[in-house]
């Protein structure tokens, strides 16, 4: 009679790892894990009053999104994968794309000197020390990129590093589309 019994955990085991590989099969599909939904898209940069990040006193707002389309880079000394971005960046920085950078919880001397060692890719740099931005724009992490149009409005969000092959595969046919709307 006890027999019986101890089949039921392998049982439920064999049903928690088919859920499992459902759930893998899931993504499996072609999802991007880095595309992360973002109820801003579609919608215009939050308001803000950050100060620049390298100039205390000197503030700025949302209306440095208006005017030409450009990327939104969150990035923080204490972030490896933003470390793994940062020449890419400046890549993209003399080929003429238009880049913003958030610098996101982090030590402003420390981030002023990675800039002044590494290059600065930045058209301008906010300071976000306490991270309310980074929460309105509903970051989770840095890296993350947001290509914004020239009406301030949210095109879309990549989370993790911009590199090459998605900077090819996906963002730049997003920033191109802008540029042209932008031109016409």
């Amino acid at each position: 009679m006890k027999r019986p019994l101890l089949f039921i955990p392998l049982a439920l085991f064999m049903v928690l790892v088919a859920v499992f590989f459902v759930q893998l099969g899931n993504n499996a599909d072609g999802d991007d894990p880095t595309k992360l939904e973002s109820v801003l898209v579609g919608k215009t940069v939050p308001e803000f009053r950050l100060e620049d990040l390298a100039e205390a006193g000197k503030l700025y707002d949302q209306s440095v999104f208006h005017g030409q389309p450009l990327l939104l880079n969150v990035w923080a000394t204490w972030c490896p994968t933003c470390y793994a971005e940062h020449s890419f960046l400046n890549e993209l920085a003399g080929d003429g794309v238009k880049i913003i950078g958030l610098n996101y919880k982090d030590d402003r001397v420390k981030a002023i000197g990675w800039l002044n060692q590494l290059g600065n890719p930045y058209l301008i740099s906010l300071f976000d020390g306490n991270g309310m931005l980074g929460l309105d724009l509903g970051v989770y992490g840095a890296p993350e990129t947001f290509l914004i149009d020239a009406n301030g409005t949210i095109r879309y969000r990549h989370a993790g590093d911009v590199n090459t092959r998605n900077w090819e595969d996906t963002l730049k046919p997003i920033y191109d589309q802008m540029l042209a709307e932008a031109q016409g």
